[in-house]
Parts: structure tokens; C-alpha cells; sequence
């Protein structure tokens, strides 16, 4: 069976026999049409990205807040692959005592997003930052025994637990054919084209997916492509946009209109839904500044009355507790450089003011969290 994106290949014969999917070569053909729709839809999307370049370039700590943000998106993105943890669990005080395997996964991924983001410097957009943004990814994590940072070399299938390829919902390319299509992906990726780089990101990662040129970590490497992707080509000035937390909530529309895609080589469809993804999650992400922004001065403000002796480490321990909204007296007093009594002390001060509370109990240890400011972090988690 063939169509426009691309048709299936039947491996071996007799009871061995399976079909995978070759997908066809970027742009499709017919190109994509721009109906009136998809015009509006992407008018809309490059407006909201816009706003959010603009509104994130004038924030005063621009660094905390793509740091805080990537791992929100770390959390959902190993959510989608069905990782069971919180943002809690992630800014936990107390991970390297209770570290548990949801929680690395996060964290590994958080090194693959700044990882990724920081070779992209060096190197174009191209298989091997591929291979080693997965290397960094699967490194000693579930999964670490799959090849980390090297393309398959053998079928691997989507389906529910327990499925064959016999009984696959999706079948990708053969490891022979795989090698082809990634080197059509590595040069359409390249190829300099008049198409609108917010369409071209939607047709990169649809494709990657479809190829599956992994044994494991597929899904979070395909998503992070579509921000180095647009972080290349000038659509974003820094890592600030990630569609997880939107694919997350439209998880089963996400699968079925790439599933078209491979039926009926509809890509229009897909192209519309991704260009919502970009304005809702561009819009979403320049709320999520205004609020941190609102609050940071809010409670600054509450922190002018402080006596004077006291001011460098109020400020101190206000920048750590941005960096670190949860935390543990031991840890703080020795990261900011004060005594436990001292420190105890500040964190009293900033538990009156209401902007501590305490929260738990980890061992001896109390744990106070910044709860204005990860709830803010918590939406869509």
C-alpha cells in the first residue's frame, strides 16, 4: 500500500512475515497547501512567539526561568512516556539520598535539553547532536541498556504491553531502510527552502517519529528536536518553548492525526494541529513569565523592611529559594554560606512573611517550599 507519506514493506515471508512503514522523503509531495486556514492558524502562531521573545528577553532573570521551565518540560515529556513522578519529587532537596528511577529519567533529560541546546553552538542540526542528545538522555537509566546514542540495528514496534509484530499498532522502518530515510531527514532538516520554519518543525518531528531510529527515548528526543529546531532558525531567541505540556493534554488527537498521516498522507491536518500546539504553548509560556515576574516583585516588596545587617542574606536567600522552591536548613545554610542557626533563622523570617511554609518532614530534616511559586510551575503537570 502506497500514499503520499509513504508505503509498507513487507520483511521476510511465511509465518516471519511483517510490514513495516517507509515513509517517504521530505516535502511532501504534492507540497503542503497553505488553505486559508492553515494562513490564519500561522499568522496566529509567529504573533504569540513573538510576544513571548519579546516578553522573555526583557524578564531581569532570564536564565532562572528557562532553567525552571526546562524542567517542567522534562517532567511532562517523561510524563508522556509514562514516568510517575511530580515536580516535587524532581526539586526535592533530599533526590540525592531518594533518588529513584522517575525522578532520573527527569533529570537525565534536563541534561539532554542543556546539553542539546548548548552543542547546537557548535555543531548543525544533524543525526550525530541527534545521537548524542539520546547518549546523554539514556545514560545509566531505564533503558540505558538499549544502545544509548546509537540508531537501532534491529525492528522495534508501538503497540500496548505485551504486543508482537504481529499485532503492532505501528510498525516503523526496517533498520535498512531506516538508514535511508534518516539520511533524507538529516538533509531536509538542512535544505535551504522557502518553507515557513513553523511548518517545517511540524514535518521534522512527525517524520522522526515515524522513523523511530531508537530503541528507547524516542518520544522525548523527537520533542526536543522541534525546539532546537526553531531555536536554529531564529523562531525562538532561547530555549522557551517546549509542546509537551500540549501534547500531554491532546495525547490521543496527537497519535491519531499522525496515525492519518500514515494512512491517508494527510499532513495538512497535522500541520494545523501543530501550529495550535505552538500558539497555545507560546501564549502559556508568556503568561507563566508575567506571573513569576508579579511574584518575584510582590514579594520583594515584602522583604524591604528587613534590618539593614540582615539585607545580603535576606537577598541571598530569596535568589536561592527562586532557583531552589524547595529546600531543607542544612543544605541552604552550607549552598549560601551562613550558619544553620542564621539560616533557620532567615527561613522563619520568610515562613512569617508568607513566603516559605513549611511542608514536610524528611527525616530530621524540615522542608520548607516557595508554594506560590510551584504552583505557577505546576500547571499541566
Amino acid at each position: 500500500m502506497k500514499n503520499r507519506a509513504g508505503k509498507t514493506v513487507q520483511n521476510f515471508s511465511g509465518e516471519h512475515a511483517y510490514f513495516s512503514f517507509y515513509p517517504q522523503p521530505l516535502p511532501p509531495q504534492p507540497n503542503i497547501e497553505i488553505d486559508t486556514e492553515m494562513q490564519q492558524l500561522l499568522i496566529a502562531a509567529h504573533k504569540k512567539l513573538a510576544v513571548l521573545n519579546c516578553v522573555s528577553d526583557r524578564i531581569p532573570n532570564k536564565d532562572l526561568f528557562i532553567s525552571m521551565y526546562v524542567r517542567k518540560e522534562a517532567l511532562v515529556s517523561s510524563q508522556i512516556e509514562g514516568t510517575q513522578c511530580t515536580l516535587d519529587d524532581v526539586l526535592n532537596p533530599e533526590i540525592d539520598e531518594n533518588a529513584n528511577a522517575d525522578v532520573s529519567d527527569v533529570v537525565n533529560y534536563v541534561r539532554a535539553i542543556n546539553y542539546s541546546t548548548c552543542r547546537l553552538q557548535e555543531l548543525p542540526m544533524c543525526n550525530r547532536l541527534i545521537r548524542e542528545t539520546h547518549a546523554v538522555l539514556m545514560n545509566s537509566v531505564r533503558g540505558g541498556d538499549k544502545t544509548p546514542g546509537e540508531f537501532r540495528v534491529s525492528q522495534n514496534w508501538i503497540g500496548g504491553v505485551g504486543s508482537t509484530l504481529k499485532n503492532a499498532r505501528y510498525i516503523p522502518p526496517n533498520p535498512q531502510d531506516m538508514i535511508e530515510c534518516l539520511s533524507d531527514f538529516e538533509r531536509f532538516m538542512n535544505e535551504d527552502d522557502d518553507m515557513d520554519p513553523l511548518v517545517k518543525a511540524a514535518l521534522l518531528h512527525y517524520q522522526f517519529e515515524t522513523i523511530h531510529p531508537f530503541l528507547d527515548g524516542n518520544g522525548r528526543v523527537g520533542r526536543l528536536l522541534i525546539t532546537l529546531y526553531l531555536m536554529r532558525e531564529g523562531a525562538i531567541s532561547s530555549p522557551i518553548l517546549y509542546l509537551s505540556c500540549f501534547l500531554k493534554s491532546n495525547r490521543i488527537e496527537y497519535y491519531d492525526r499522525m496515525n492519518e498521516i500514515r494512512k491517508a498522507g494527510n499532513y495538512e491536518q497535522w500541520v494545523k494541529f501543530f501550529l495550535r500546539g505552538i500558539a497555545e504553548t507560546a501564549e502559556d509560556a508568556t503568561e507563566t513569565i508575567d506571573k513569576m515576574n508579579a511574584l518575584h516583585q510582590r514579594n520583594a516588596e515584602k522583604l524591604t523592611d528587613v534590618p539593614t545587617r540582615s539585607h545580603d542574606n535576606i537577598e541571598k536567600l530569596f535568589d536561592y529559594i527562586e532557583h531552589n522552591p524547595i529546600i531543607e536548613t542544612v543544605k541552604t545554610a552550607a549552598a549560601l554560606g551562613l550558619s544553620r542557626n542564621g539560616t533557620a533563622n532567615y527561613i522563619a523570617m520568610f515562613c512569617e512573611k508568607g513566603i516559605l511554609r513549611q511542608t514536610a518532614k524528611s527525616g530530621k530534616a524540615r522542608v520548607f517550599s516557595y508554594e506560590e511559586y510551584l504552583n505557577i510551575l505546576r500547571k499541566d503537570t
